[in-house]
């Protein structure tokens, strides 16, 4: 089962931790200068270390299942785009998936549901652990784990919440947000990273500094930091309902009713009313569920949660079986399945 599919804790405003550690073999080629050959030593070694994963070779793979593991956050875009010797190695009992041969050697990400930091950074660490048991990883006394690209240099971790934020969003709080996060270290980025949108009010909190820091130092930090951020965003929403309860109500009943009874929506449609509804579900239960929003009480963050991911195009079409659809084929097939999933 996919972390978003699971349980969590404070999954109103934190719907997933993440921890990635970047490792590259000492004396192998990095990035372009890495052979084919040396690749497939790589990936052939890592299954040795990794014994307890399932292997997906990505040369294998169309490009549709490919596309749906990064819209899963389980492999990065460039990642399932590229055309070189890569696997994935994924064991989703503890949450954890290794991309072997990305930009470094291995990335080791585990990615868990809600607030939970500290979890995520142990299963990292234990693939980490299996994987320096096999392989001497490059490390420098001074300059920590050598990495591709110098700006991981030191931990070589980065370590993220996403976080949904729709009233901070609202209160136009997110650009002074970041710039005081940044002026601290940490960084603020959209749904998918780097380069990306903050679509449906998602975002990524991470780390900015590696080198200097330990990694028990940069959970801590993060940890600290975003405790503050997810008591400003539910002050804000309590603010939100208490200044404007029926507009509030209106909204999230409206988004209700259109997930629930649209018959064809696009995925930009989809996620605008998404973050409505879902931010209806918390108002509801920070007012111990006496606002009448419209939302059945019984919908709970998990059903949500499984279906933002599942509504994404190459997800999407791949539980339909993987055949080429066309964009309004995954449009009425979106909306089937959202009424399906909440309830219509």
């Amino acid at each position: 089962m996919s972390w978003y599919g699971k349980e969590g804790s404070m999954t109103g405003v934190v719907l997933s931790s993440r921890v990635r550690l970047a490792r590259n073999v000492e004396g192998v080629p990095m990035g372009k200068r890495l052979s084919a050959d040396g690749a497939e030593k790589l990936i052939e070694g890592a299954g040795k270390a990794l014994s307890d994963c399932d292997r997906v070779d990505f040369r294998r793979l169309d490009p549709v299942t490919a596309a749906a593991y990064a819209e899963e956050h389980l492999v990065s875009a460039e990642f399932a785009s590229s055309d070189s010797p890569r696997a994935l190695y994924k064991n989703e009992g503890e949450d954890t998936y290794i991309m072997v041969c990305e930009e470094d050697h291995f990335r080791i990400q585990s990615i868990t549901r809600g607030y939970s930091l500290a979890e995520a950074y142990s299963h990292a660490a234990a693939a980490e652990a299996k994987l320096a048991g096999v392989f001497r990883l490059a490390f420098d006394p001074e300059l920590g784990y050598l990495t591709h690209c110098p700006t991981n240099l030191g931990t070589a971790m980065r370590a993220s919440l996403m976080m949904f934020l729709p009233a901070l969003t609202r209160q136009g709080a997110i650009a002074p947000l970041a710039r005081q996060l940044s002026k601290v270290g940490l960084t603020v980025r959209g749904m998918y990273g780097e380069g990306s949108d903050a679509a449906a009010c998602l975002y990524q909190i991470s780390n900015q500094v590696t080198l200097g820091i330990t990694e028990e130092e940069t959970i801590k930090k993060l940890t600290r930091l975003s405790d503050t951020v997810i008591n400003e965003e539910l002050k804000a929403r309590r603010e939100l309902f208490e200044k404007a309860p029926e507009d509030v109500a209106d909204v999230c009943s409206r988004a209700f009713g259109t997930l629930t009874h649209s018959r064809v929506i696009s995925c930009r449609e989809f996620m605008e009313n998404w973050v409505s509804v879902r931010l209806g579900v918390s108002i509801a239960e920070l007012s111990g569920k006496n606002a009448d929003l419209g939302i059945p009480e019984t919908l709970t963050y998990k059903t949500l949660d499984t279906s933002l991911i599942e509504s994404q195009p190459a997800v999407l079409t791949l539980l339909s079986g993987g055949g080429e659809l066309s964009p309004r084929e995954r449009d009425v097939l979106r909306s089937s399945r959202l009424r399906e999933m909440l309830g219509a």
